[in-house]
């Protein structure tokens, strides 16, 4: 699902080149069973799964880890459909608990602590885990059938039919908010979550965000059209991620609604984002984080608005806060938003 970055520290690579060794010695049949090609995909994993567990620690936010373990299980379920629950779980069990034993010898007293007390609501999470699949999609939305019929035209590479379904929604009297909020945030959400079900490929998944985008672009005579009220906003999102789409519908509706909208984009250093905002003197700037990993760099950008512009207000959102437990009441921010809908009401009663 996109580009992932495993920004792990020193300590936590040495442990993950000691966690992927020591899998062999525990189980010798491995060196003989696994390809070049799967053995290579057994170190990423671990630098995954460790990524996950290391801003969970930096951040002291559990939640994160937790929630993260919950997913990678149903991931586990859908594509290991030939392995028995039963052999999955002792898998994944000896995965975490040689993490645990690795991190022993590289980590601090209160660090250890906190991974002794992740790693044991994981295993625990892991023995409990059913293979029945969890759905939290909402079928009883009015905007669920286009949600539907757009993803089905996305799934038979039906390019043109699909673009044309979304740049009609406006004429069924959905307005571009809806068509934004309403269905195309809950399809790229589907979208992810059908990669991870193993229902369709990375490619797939990296096509069908790209078709969206083209879609986005097919609002721009309107969005551009509206009377300009003299605000300006910065939007991007955060870490070396091609996850960019929340920033972007972010940026989108706020231009419809009348702000000069600036849209930095992803992948950008602290100091470019500085240097922008300097230059163009926002009234608001957006952060937007789609993986985990990047919670530790959004605090960090943050931390440098704060000191460097404290006038300028700050919000942030994006699926990565989902996985916390509050995460930004902990922050010197000024609103976190869980959509455009929500931020652009608070942003038109701010201002």
């Amino acid at each position: 699902m996109g580009l992932l970055i495993h920004d792990l520290s020193k300590d936590f690579h040495k442990v993950a080149e000691e966690v992927y060794e020591k899998h062999f010695e525990v189980d010798k049949r491995l060196e003989s069973e696994y390809s070049d090609y799967r053995k290579q995909k057994m170190y990423e994993d671990t630098l995954h799964n460790l990524s996950f567990l290391e801003v969970a620690i930096r951040l002291e936010e559990k939640a994160i880890f937790k929630n993260y373990i919950d997913w990678l299980i149903q991931l586990m379920f859908n594509l290991m459909d030939d392995v028995s629950t039963k052999k999955i779980k002792e898998q994944m069990t000896t995965h975490f608990r040689l993490i645990e034993e690795s991190l022993k010898n590289h980590s601090d007293a209160k660090i250890y602590s906190l991974v002794q007390d992740y790693i044991k609501t994981a295993i625990e999470q892991i023995r409990t885990a059913s293979s029945e699949e969890k759905s939290s999609a909402d079928k009883h939305s009015p905007y669920s059938i286009h949600c539907k019929n757009y993803i089905t035209l996305l799934l038979n590479r039906n390019v043109s039919s699909a673009v044309d379904y979304i740049k009609g929604l406006p004429k069924m009297s959905l307005s571009l908010m809806e068509v934004y909020v309403d269905v195309l945030q809950p399809v790229m959400y589907e979208i992810g979550n059908m990669w991870y079900r193993g229902e369709i490929s990375a490619d797939q998944e990296h096509y069908m965000t790209s078709i969206t985008q083209t879609v986005l672009s097919q609002f721009y005579d309107i969005i551009f059209s509206t009377e300009k009220n003299g605000l300006t906003l910065i939007a991007f999102s955060v870490g070396k991620e091609l996850h960019e789409m929340g920033a972007r519908m972010i940026s989108d509706l706020f231009e419809y609604e009348g702000w000069n909208s600036i849209y930095l984009g992803s992948a950008i250093t602290k100091e470019t984002i500085l240097k922008n905002i300097k230059k163009y003197q926002p009234d608001l700037v957006v952060l937007s984080v789609t993986m985990p990993q990047h919670l530790v760099e959004c605090k960090r950008i943050v931390d440098a608005l704060n000191e460097k512009h404290a006038h300028i207000k700050i919000a942030v959102g994006g699926q990565a806060f989902n996985s916390t437990d509050e995460l930004w009441n902990k922050w010197d921010i000024s609103i976190y938003a869980k959509d455009a809908r929500g931020l652009i009401k608070w942003a038109n009663q701010t201002f």
